[in-house]
């Protein structure tokens, strides 16, 4: 008898089990125009065992709309997913729209033209539409139809047709223009600075010597340190060689080492040349 007794409760769950599974009930379909008053429309209930008999036909201006209560086992209880699932039965094509549900179970959902992809807005036959509620667990899901959906368009309102889908193929050919490379100004601009800069040399070596110049220091100067004062003086020249060198004909990337180049020398020369200059003065020599 115990054994009989435990092989029937084994059964009497494994029955309850495979009995449970998710629905819905309290099923309601609205198709409401734009601007219409709150209550106006189509309404119809729907049936979790049965697809409504009529069609439901849905206008430009109007708005579809889906409430139902999910329940699993017959209480009411919120899934993890569930859809209002439209198929073209003539393209294959397939779109579902997601139930908005609350922790009661109870779900809204709502479509107008916009929300449909172009095929059913060209489908020439009705589009069953069917509601689908799963969730985790061992309860069985529910994918019924539901109802048949028909799209009523207005000939006179041209269908947008969505752009094509871009795809990895040859492209067209694309031709560049690029912007010119920079020129050096007129000729006659830089001759007239040029001739700006050699007129003012005369007065340059006017003014040095009224001042005091010590050109009579040269020759102690290059006896103390000849290699700092010529490189000195002639990092110099050569700054001005590659400046000229740069306007002529030189690019920026051929400028720039040769100037750096150049700077380095003047650098360490000059230091080692302003070094014998401060002792001259050191010893009273002007």
């Amino acid at each position: 008898m115990r054994f009989s007794h435990s092989l029937l409760s084994c059964l009497l769950v494994s029955v309850a089990q495979a009995a449970s599974a998710w629905s819905f009930e309290d099923a309601t379909l609205a198709v409401q125009s734009k601007g219409a008053g709150v209550g106006a429309g189509t309404k119809e209930k729907l049936s979790p065992s049965s697809p409504l008999s009529k069609l439901v036909s849905l206008g430009g201006s109007d708005t579809l709309k889906v409430l139902l209560t999910a329940t699993e086992d017959q209480k009411a209880k919120r899934p993890h997913q569930a859809f209002l699932t439209l198929s073209d039965p003539t393209t294959g094509v397939e779109e579902s729209f997601v139930f908005m549900v609350k922790d009661n179970g109870k779900g809204k959902v709502e479509l107008t033209h916009k929300d449909l992809p172009i095929q059913f807005l060209t489908a020439s036959k009705p589009i069953p539409a069917s509601i689908v509620i799963g969730s985790f667990g061992s309860s069985q899901p529910y994918k019924n139809q539901v109802f048949e959906l028909t799209i009523a368009r207005d000939p006179n309102v041209p269908l947008a047709a969505p752009e094509k889908a871009e795809r990895y193929a040859a492209a067209e050919e694309i031709h560049h223009i690029f912007k010119a490379d920079p020129k050096s100004p007129p000729k006659i601009i830089t001759l007239v600075f040029s001739g700006a800069v050699v007129a003012a040399l005369p007065i340059l070596l006017g003014v040095w010597a009224t001042l005091g110049a010590n050109a009579n220091h040269l020759g102690k100067a290059l006896g103390k340190a000849p290699m700092s004062h010529a490189l000195f003086f002639g990092s110099i020249a050569a700054m001005e060689g590659i400046f000229f060198m740069y306007y002529t004909s030189w690019n920026l990337f051929q400028t720039l080492p040769a100037a750096a180049l150049v700077g380095v020398v003047a650098f360490l020369s000059g230091s080692r040349a302003l070094s014998e200059v401060q002792q001259r003065r050191l010893d009273g020599l002007r």
